[in-house]
Order: structure tokens, then sequence, then C-alpha cells
């Protein structure tokens, strides 16, 4: 199996069929050209579909919890978020290593790409092992949260599990950047896929005891997403040190550790890392604060959040797409390329988000049989009321979203992580935080709470859509000058 040609080779890449039905001729040779649909959905596809794999992970987990009853619900959407927040710093940093990928593809120099990855994985693995210092404090970590003592019971059984998830999980996201940064995203969606499957068989043995495997509930889907990560981290591991990778890569050679790269990394891959711990650790706190109006509330918000994964996590790997590109044509020195590519990817995802949220608004409740369980208990039936109200919102601020996913990931593929982050924390405590600590204080109703979510995914999307029309990112490089050769 050979690797995929480079992405600004544009006489390699396969034909898709030409748009029809009379659309204009502008625009069907904007499709076929650098910077147009053709090249960006050919390498966001598998990154999309890698992404919906693991949104069926997290979906098939949260429905098989749910024939258990509401509690395990919402205890998993608890402990996942209690979980993610941290490991988004650790996992965001190590996945930075795509832009370099990219930015040195883009450049052609291959001898680097190797290198920057090694530098990626020795601080996987140092901060997988840290990670590990959690599971003891699972207990008090939970305990902040004040939440029921039975659901506290569960989110501590469940992120004790997922601690030790964490080393693979950011083991996979570095050696995916070697594939993902070249455009070779359809081996991200292998790597993925083969944990979706371990996960799947032993998270339905685990939770339920099928198979002649014991029944452990919740931590049966915990100890299932061990074992699939542990596949997925293991895979990519051997795939990235195949023979015709090693030559070409040095994805073998480049072992040693670089301090300059690696300070690099970090002086770009951090920032980007602390966006989505700040940024997570603001919707944990919403989350936290949401558990305390009530346990229905918690369990209607979790399954409003888990139904907008299907709509986020596919325009994340639109998205995504976009910064490999953005990275490649700055490495190539064409921003105007990185521009165009960054406006066809907002219009992508925002048509995507758009029929997305019309399913929401039109079909509430055939997306909530999903997680119906035995609802003949009061508090059941009040969830299955309020998740109907919660899409609304999941709606309206989903189309905003798509804006704020694309051009975050077109800042960052040029380097521009800091504003990214400056941008995230200067605005989710005063906007969505602290106004829904407000709305538990003085008991306005969850609402109110979905109303300052909204309002933040609002406001930052208008910020990172000035800044990149600014357009200080076109003279941005994470990857060190090098004389021309003559």
């Amino acid at each position: 199996m050979m690797p995929g040609p480079p992405l600004n080779d544009h006489s390699s890449l396969p034909a898709l069929p030409r748009p029809r039905f009379g659309l204009p001729a502008a625009w069907q040779r904007h499709w076929h050209a650098p910077g147009g649909g053709r090249e960006l959905v050919l390498l966001a596809m598998p990154l999309i579909l890698s992404n919906s794999v693991w949104t069926l992970q997290i979906t098939l987990d949260r429905i098989m919890l749910s024939r258990l009853g509401g509690d395990n619900v919402a205890a998993a959407m608890a402990a996942v978020a209690l979980f993610w927040t941290p490991l988004t710093l650790f996992q965001t940093t190590a996945s930075y290593a795509t832009t370099f990928v990219a930015q040195y593809t883009g450049a052609g120099r291959p001898d680097r790409v190797g290198p920057v990855i090694w530098q990626a994985l020795y601080f996987s693995v140092v901060s997988g092992i840290a990670f590990l210092g959690l599971a003891p404090l699972a207990e008090d970590i939970v305990a902040l949260g004040g939440h029921s003592a039975n659901l506290q019971v569960l989110e501590a059984a469940y992120l004790r599990c997922l601690c030790f998830s964490a080393l693979p999980t950011i083991l996979t996201a570095a050696v995916s950047s070697f594939f993902a940064g070249r455009g070779q995203s359809w081996v991200v969606l292998a790597i993925n896929a083969a944990g979706l499957v371990v996960n799947g068989f032993f998270a339905y043995a685990w939770i339920f005891g099928a198979w002649g495997f014991p029944a452990l509930g919740i931590e049966g889907a915990g100890w299932a997403t061990v074992v699939g990560t542990s596949v997925s981290a293991l895979v990519g591991i051997v795939w990235l040190l195949l023979p015709r990778y090693r030559s070409e890569f040095h994805t073998l050679t480049g072992w040693r550790f670089d301090r300059e790269l690696f300070r690099r990394l970090m002086r770009f891959g951090l920032p980007s890392g602390l966006q989505w711990f700040l940024e997570g650790a603001a919707f944990t706190v919403f989350l936290l604060l949401v558990g305390r109006l009530g346990d229905a509330e918690l369990a209607a918000t979790s399954i409003a959040f888990t139904l907008n994964l299907v709509a986020v996590l596919p325009a994340m790997g639109m998205a995504q797409a976009v910064a490999i590109l953005v990275g490649q044509r700055l490495g190539e020195d064409r921003p105007d390329l990185a521009a165009s590519s960054t406006w066809t990817g907002f219009a992508l995802a925002w048509t995507y988000m758009s029929a997305v949220a019309l399913v929401y608004v039109l079909m509430p409740g055939t997306l909530i049989v999903l997680f119906r369980g035995d609802y003949a208990s009061e508090q059941e039936a009040h969830v299955a009321n309020l998740v109907p109200v919660l899409l609304r919102f999941v709606a309206v601020y989903s189309l905003f979203d798509s804006m704020n996913l694309v051009f975050a990931f077109a800042l960052k593929g040029a380097g521009d992580t800091r504003f990214v982050t400056l941008a995230s924390i200067a605005l989710a405590w005063p906007i969505m935080v602290l106004p829904t600590w407000a709305v538990w204080y003085y008991g306005w109703g969850l609402d109110w709470a979905w109303t300052c979510v909204s309002a933040y995914v609002i406001v930052l999307a208008l910020v990172l859509l000035w800044r990149f029309r600014a357009g200080q990112w076109r003279s941005m490089r994470v990857i060190e000058k090098t004389p021309v050769a003559v």
C-alpha cells in the first residue's frame, strides 16, 4: 500500500464527478481548482468519518448505559467532562504536530517530519503517565460537583477507568499527526475505526455481562474505552514504523530528542492545548452548575450535548482539513490559497450544520427514542420533555459553531494559537460560566443556563471571524526558516 500523494500535487488526486444540475461555470471551476472544494472534500471525508467514529463510540456507550437508567447517562457525561478537560491539554498539544508536518510537507522538507512526530511522542508518554495520578483522586474530584450521592459513586467509577485510557489516547493523537499533516487522512480513519470495533465489543460485553463476561455496568464502559484506545495506539505506531515511511520521513532514525524542535512544538502547541483545556474547564463548570439544578436537568443536558456531537465532530473534520491545507499552503508561501480553502471549508461546514439544525428542530422525538430506557418514572419523563427544548438552543448555536471551528482551526494551522486561546479565556467565563452561576444561585431555570452557553459560542465565532479577516496569520509560520537551495 503506497502512501498518498501530497495535497499540493493536484494532478495525482482522484477525480470526483463534476457538479451538474446547471451550476454556474465559475463555481465548477472553483470546485476543481486549488483552494476549492475538491481537494478539501478528499482530505476531509476520512477525517469526518474518523470523528464520526468517535461520535458513534460515545453515542453507543450512552445508549447502552441508558438501558441501566438515566443516572448512568448523567454520570457518564459528567465523568467524561472531568476526564476530557485535563486530557485535551495534552492531546491537543501532541496533535499540534499536524501543523508542523503540514508546513514541512508544503516546504518540501520530509526529513523533518519524523523528528517532530518523535517530539510529540515523548510529550505523549510523559503526560500520559502523569495523568494516572488523577485515578486515586477520582472520588475527591467528582465531589466538587456537589451532585447526588448516587451520581458521585457512578461518576467516580467511570472517571477512574478513563484515566487509564489517557496514555494511549495521547499517543494516538501524536501518531495520527504524521498521517493527517501529509494528507493521508484515510489512515487516521483506519486507526480510529480499529479502536471503535474493539471498544464496541467489550462495552456490550462488560456493561451487560454478555458472552460469559462479568456485568460491570458503567465501569465496563470505562474499561472498554481503555482497551479500544490501546488498540488504536498500537495500530498507529506499527503503521508509522513501516519501511516506506522510515526511509523517506525518518520515522525511525529521527527518534533523537531535539531540544529546539521540542521547544518550538511546545511554543505553538501548548497554547492550542490550553485553549481546549480552559474551554473544557469552562464547559465542565457549566455542567456542574447545571447538575445543581437537578439530576433531570443534568441528564437532559447530557443527551442534548451527545446529540450535538453529531453536528460538531463531522464539522470538526472539515475544520481539521482546513488547518492542514492552511499549513501546507503557508509552507509553500501561498497564503491566498490558504484563505480560499478556509472560506470553502466554512461554506461546506455551515451547510452541513444547517441541515442538522433542521433535524434537531423538526424531529426531536425521534432522536430522544435512542436514549429512552424505562420512562415510567416521573424524573425520566421530565428528561424527555426537556430535551426538545434544549435541542432548539443547539440548532441555533450550531450555525455559529461552524464558524467557530473552521476559523479557529485555520488560525491554528498558521500558528496563531495564542490569540485563539486568549479569546476563549476572555469570553468563556464572563459570558457563559459566571452567568450560569447566577442562574443556579437565583433559580432562573435551565433555559437561561443554555442561553448563556449559546451566547458564548456566538460571540466567540464572531471574534474569530474578525481575526481571520484581519489577515495577520498570512505571515505566520511554525517551522524554522532555512536557506534557499542554489
